[in-house]
């Protein structure tokens, strides 16, 4: 019986203490944890609690999305963006930064005039600027390990969710690198990095998935994010500083702040992908915070009243926002457009310019006898729901695919667009060569192309608008996209209404024409199917691109049957110049005439009831009409 004692008092007791022991320890550590979330949450909680102290609002959580925080007022604890703190990727206090290399890819070049307004904001220390087609970026990113470089990369995202072609190989050796479980996940431990993205809120799906794949490609091997990836957004409607460059300078102020500060900042070195949290950095208040590095950031009373009068402005704004914001009215008038109120706008066309002086009219005067001396070229909405790749408008004007902005009537419409566009034949008075009957003639317009930019069917007053230039005896021509197969169905009957067939297969016509809608092939195809039903005399415009939708025929045809319109306009792409580089098209990729003339005699031995009209050589475009006009 002793012996069992013994047993039991050497054996049993030390595992039962121990198991006690481990149950004790886990359900304390269990509790800490509680407790630590419960207070982490009131900090949270009564830090965004605006208090009122001497006639002063105090104020910790800046909730107004179009304030400009800094990055000390982001970050005050250490349970900095709610994840936890690893020491060994900790770089605040690793000694002083020494340099800034900014690893940028670009087609357009707006990429890189980013990177070159970052070396210029940046002054305290070098910054070097590195194209990522001239050289191995997986080198030289793996060359700033360890040391007190911090590495920028600045990228946009082209279509289809691509990077440039100049970062490509570094964005699939980072991206394959981050899922690949041979690689080590501490592959980039020691980088210190930054990432802005260049995209458009437009296209949902792909908004800035280029910049947000590198950024936690970059954290999930073991880099340490120094700043709050930013997102550029082109859609200047939606973005929340008004614009890219807007974008980019609010994040550029956050990131010299993370510099001027160094090596006072901490990092967070884990993010949820599809959250990116805002609190990164804890650098020292700057300058316009109080004095006391403790106190809270102080708003005059006075102020209120001014910041509500705004957010009352903005509320009180009809159908949202302008379209034409201020840069764009800056780009657009500079490419010579009159712009009216605020999605609207009228510009001469150089066809106009030259029937003035008694010379050659454009393509609708050969086919369709329009006087292009009083032809105006308009648009009610400037704004387009593709992105062509063939625009020679060079994609200044604002995508969508509804209509989000402000509404002008369109009696103030048409007013504006005669005002401005007899303004401009009025500039022509007593130039030499311009006929004086043909002048007198141009200051009243009897036909509108509604064909300027854009897309005319958007502008929820389109059929008013039809009506009113009607009245004063003006003929319309209207081009849709083929995207808005109901608005083409409740469109009051046109002169002339013409549909863009870019390419005639779903593959094609997503390369050519980008377009924003995820159903845009089902849209495409209804929508000529509601111009067969308008009763009225209809056009398919097709612009040929070698390389791209030359090879056609058949398709081509198939979509004739379908739509049956009344004329075919074949058109050579115009090559619109270095100017609008992501497109991709050369000189080699326009048609000489002689092969859209080619093109349309095969297109017409597919289709029995049309035939070749007529032809423009020097607009390289070719008319086939229905023989029911023989």
């Amino acid at each position: 019986m002793i012996i069992y004692f013994e047993l039991l008092n050497s054996v049993a007791i030390p595992i039962i203490v121990g198991a006690l022991s481990i149950f004790i320890l886990s359900f304390f550590i269990r509790n800490q944890k509680l407790i630590d979330d419960w207070l982490t949450s009131k900090t949270n909680s009564v830090s965004s609690i605006s208090v009122i102290k001497k006639n002063k609002i105090v104020s910790n959580s800046k909730v107004n999305e179009n304030t400009t925080e800094s990055p000390a007022s982001q970050c005050n604890s250490l349970n900095c963006c709610s994840q936890p703190r690893d020491s060994t990727n900790f770089s605040g206090g690793a000694g002083k930064l020494n340099s800034v290399i900014v690893f940028f890819g670009t087609e357009t070049g707006n990429t890189k005039a980013l990177a070159l307004k970052l070396a210029k904001f940046i002054t305290q220390i070098p910054v070097q600027l590195i194209d990522l087609k001239d050289l191995d970026a997986e080198d030289k990113v793996l060359e700033q390990l360890n040391i007190n470089t911090l590495c920028v990369f600045v990228l946009p995202t082209h279509f289809g969710g691509k990077p440039p072609k100049s970062a490509e190989i570094f964005f699939n050796w980072l991206h394959e690198s981050s899922n690949d479980f041979r690689v080590e996940k501490t592959l980039l431990k020691g980088l210190k990095f930054a990432v802005f993205g260049l995209g458009n809120s437009q296209y949902a799906d792909n908004y800035n998935v280029v910049g947000k794949q590198v950024d936690a490609s970059l954290a999930d091997l073991g880099a340490d994010r120094l700043i709050e990836l930013g997102l550029g957004d082109e859609d200047e409607t939606a973005s929340k500083n008004g614009g890219l460059d807007e974008d980019f300078d609010v994040w550029l102020s956050q990131l010299a702040n993370v510099v001027e500060n160094w090596p006072n900042n901490s990092t967070c070195t884990k993010t949820d992908n599809s959250l990116h949290s805002k609190c990164l950095t804890n650098a020292k208040a700057d300058s316009s915070s109080s004095e006391s590095g403790g106190e809270e950031e102080l708003m005059d009373m006075e102020d209120i009243g001014v910041m509500m009068g705004k957010h009352k402005q903005k509320a009180d704004e009809p159908h949202g926002k302008e379209m034409i914001t201020p840069k764009l009215r800056q780009v657009l008038t500079k490419q010579g457009y009159r712009l009216i109120g605020t999605h609207s706008g009228v510009k001469m066309c150089r066809w106009t310019k030259s029937m003035l002086r008694g010379r050659g009219g454009c393509y609708k005067h050969t086919f369709y006898g329009i006087e292009s001396h009083r032809c105006m070229e308009a648009t009610p909405s400037l704004a387009c729901a593709n992105k062509c790749v063939f625009c020679w408008r060079h994609h200044s004007n604002p995508v969508g695919t509804e209509w989000r902005w402000k509404q002008d009537s369109a009696q103030d419409i048409l007013d504006g667009a005669l005002a401005n566009h007899y303004n401009m034949i009025n500039q022509f008075k007593g130039v030499p060569g311009v006929i004086q009957a043909r002048f007198a003639e141009g200051l009243e317009a009897k036909h509108c192309a509604l064909s300027l930019v854009g897309e005319p069917i958007m502008y929820p007053e389109i059929n008013k608008f039809i009506t009113l230039l009607h009245d004063k005896g003006i003929s319309s021509f209207l081009v849709t996209n083929a995207q808005f197969p109901e608005a083409i169905r409740n469109l009051s009957p046109v002169t002339q209404l013409y549909v863009s067939v870019d390419a005639s297969t779903k593959e094609s016509l997503k390369k050519i024409d980008r377009p924003l809608f995820k159903d845009f092939w089902d849209r495409f195809i209804d929508s000529l199917k509601a111009l067969s039903e308008k009763g009225q005399r209809t056009v398919y415009r097709l612009t040929l691109v070698k390389a791209w939708n030359f090879d056609e025929l058949n398709n081509y045809a198939q979509l004739v049957e379908l739509g049956n319109p009344d004329f075919i306009e074949i058109k050579g792409v115009t090559f619109c110049g270095d100017s609008n580089k992501v497109n991709s098209l050369t000189m080699q990729n326009v048609p000489w005439h002689e092969e859209v003339v080619s093109f349309a005699g095969k297109l017409v031995d597919l289709l029995p009831n049309y035939d070749i009209a007529s032809e423009h050589e020097h607009s390289n475009c070719i008319l086939i009409a229905h023989k029911k006009f023989q």
